[in-house]
């Protein structure tokens, strides 16, 4: 009989070492596979591939998370612009939203003044409006962006925005 607990004492210290090691291991990957802001706090999603075309002023990451289908009508990004970045005039057939996850960024439709957009808000871009949205000449801003009704047609791009139209957002 004590033989028989010795057993099952070393079976149980052996069962709580490896529950042990399984958790600091399950720990370890999530540390690894977080990305940080510049402030130091973790992204909602990683800030993905470097956007390298002309639509873009400045430097700006895109992840893509979802594709257009024909059942969703939906394409969704977390794009992340880093200050002074931003993306030329465009508009979306199908419309667009914006989801601001970290910072503080500007948004400005055709005629309109530009809008300080932060951490938390959301804008809804309508269909067929012409507009910008990017970071802030000092801070960096990632958003999600979910094109929608993408069945009707995706973003078409104009010219760059110029650096007096986005200085005029300068006093937010």
């Amino acid at each position: 009989m004590e033989l028989m607990r010795k057993k099952y004492s070393i079976v149980k210290i052996w069962m709580i070492v490896l529950t042990g090691c399984i958790v600091a291991s399950c720990n370890t990957d999530k540390a690894n596979n977080t990305e940080t802001n510049g402030n130091g706090t973790d992204m909602v999603f990683p800030k993905g591939e470097k956007v390298k075309n002309d639509n873009f002023i400045g430097d700006v990451w895109l992840n893509y998370l979802v594709e257009t289908d024909s059942i969703h009508h939906v394409n969704i990004g977390s794009v992340t612009f880093e200050p002074g970045a931003r993306t030329n005039w465009h508009y979306h057939k199908g419309g667009q939203i914006l989801l601001v996850t970290e910072g503080r960024g500007l948004y400005q439709e055709r005629g309109k003044p530009v809008e300080v957009i932060k951490k938390g808000e959301v804008m809804k871009c309508p269909p067929n409006i012409e507009h910008w949205h990017g970071a802030t000449p000092t801070e960096a801003m990632t958003h999600v962006a979910i094109g929608t009704n993408t069945n009707i047609g995706g973003a078409v791009w104009l010219g760059p925005v110029t650096d007096e139209e986005y200085r005029s957002g300068d006093q937010h």
